[in-house]
């Protein structure tokens, strides 16, 4: 049987209305190229970048429809924004880091300093947050990428999944069991590919639904942080929660972070979320790291051919106008998402692989300011 063409998937997508409800959204002239490799079919939907957040089940259901098609084995479809022409432009803070070097950063070359007048936690270096304006854009497999990328690069490092709602570290990371109890309330963290690991998901079952109040997140973060035997680590990576609420707040204003790397997709609907993160790290004083873009292009299984059908380039444009560092784009594979299902990240399973590369160099740039870091005063939070 001959494998599924680009005009039978478009004639299937002509069967999703679009927002107006009348025309479809073949009509509307709302999707992408549509590239198909094995079976599996990639493309976007272009949508208004403030109507994003209502038009997210117009997306699910064009994956639905496709992935019901004969001889379909996967859909990946991502909504694209329209950039909203003449938005005022923001004022530039100054840069951070500023210096390149290339090459692997090995050892443990001058430690970061604690910041002063916050508790830092025993025998941790330096603590970083990953974090996101929005769920979806891949931050936790890039906490995870990033973690064994620093290891890589010969350091002592640990992570720690701050969703206390949806963790997602046992899967990634494929730890399952509950972690033991040394004297007092004191755990031990979990482990695997040589990374300490701790997580909600290890001491409540995955089924159980988390209804908790602001205090008890807050009271839970900091046991998970504080009473863990997380020996001594030069870098601790924290994946934070999508978004920037309460959770994400009270790691920035209680735990002495020595740095944030906010993960964007290239679309102009991620990049205007990724800036809020960037925002609420300013507001209490976290030195932004950098950005990286996940599903920064899309490299083809079978011929390894590169395909830009999520747009480009939005996040380094977006990191030069803020004068952040931009830290890299780590491409859109099937076998990133399929070794995250599996709990084999690529740095770990492929280390020689061209994205394992890309995560170490990541690694690398986000090293190397932080051990160029000089002391900073602890910062005081503002609310407006």
């Amino acid at each position: 049987m001959s494998g599924v063409t680009k005009e039978q998937v478009l004639e299937t997508l002509k069967t999703v209305r679009g927002p107006d409800l009348e025309h479809n959204i073949v009509e509307l002239g709302m999707v992408s190229d549509v590239f198909i490799s094995d079976g599996k079919v990639y493309f976007s939907i272009t949508v208004p970048a403030d109507r994003a957040k209502e038009l997210e089940p117009l997306r699910s259901a064009a994956e639905r429809v496709i992935k019901e098609m004969p001889g379909v084995k996967g859909a990946l479809v991502a909504l694209t924004a329209d950039k909203k022409a003449g938005a005022a432009p923001q004022p530039q803070p100054p840069k951070q880091g500023g210096h390149e070097h290339h090459g692997h950063s090995h050892a443990h070359p001058h430690p970061p300093q604690q910041r002063s007048g916050k508790l830092g936690v025993p025998g941790i270096n330096a603590i970083i947050a990953v974090a996101s304006g929005k769920g979806g854009v891949g931050k936790s497999t890039t906490a995870v990428n990033l973690a064994l990328g620093l290891q890589a690069n010969g350091l002592r490092v640990g992570i720690l999944d701050a969703d206390i709602y949806g963790p997602s570290m046992p899967r990634l990371l494929k730890i399952s069991g509950r972690p033991t109890q040394i004297e007092g309330r004191i755990i031990n963290p979990m482990e695997n590919y040589g990374l300490k690991v701790m997580s909600m998901g290890f001491l409540v079952d995955e089924e159980t639904a988390m209804i908790w109040r602001g205090p008890m997140v807050q009271s839970a973060l900091m046991q998970m942080l504080r009473e863990v035997a997380w020996g001594e680590l030069d870098v601790l990576v924290v994946d934070m929660p999508p978004g920037t609420g309460d959770a994400q707040l009270t790691m920035a204003q209680q735990v002495p972070l020595a740095g944030a790397v906010i993960v964007s997709t290239p679309q102009d609907l991620a990049l205007i979320d990724a800036r809020k993160g960037l925002n609420m790290f300013k507001k209490v004083e976290v030195p932004v790291l950098g950005i990286v873009e996940n599903m920064s292009y899309f490299i083809a299984p079978d011929t390894g051919t590169r395909y830009d059908i999520f747009g480009h380039g939005g996040a380094r444009n977006e990191a030069e106008r803020i004068g952040v560092p931009f830290l890299g784009e780590v491409p859109l594979t099937m076998n990133i998402r399929e070794t995250s299902d599996a709990g084999t990240p690529l740095v770990a399973t492929e280390p020689n692989g061209i994205v394992a590369s890309i995560y170490r160099d990541i690694a690398t740039k986000v090293w190397e300011q932080l051990s160029g870091q000089p002391e900073r005063p602890a910062p005081a939070i503002v609310f407006e």
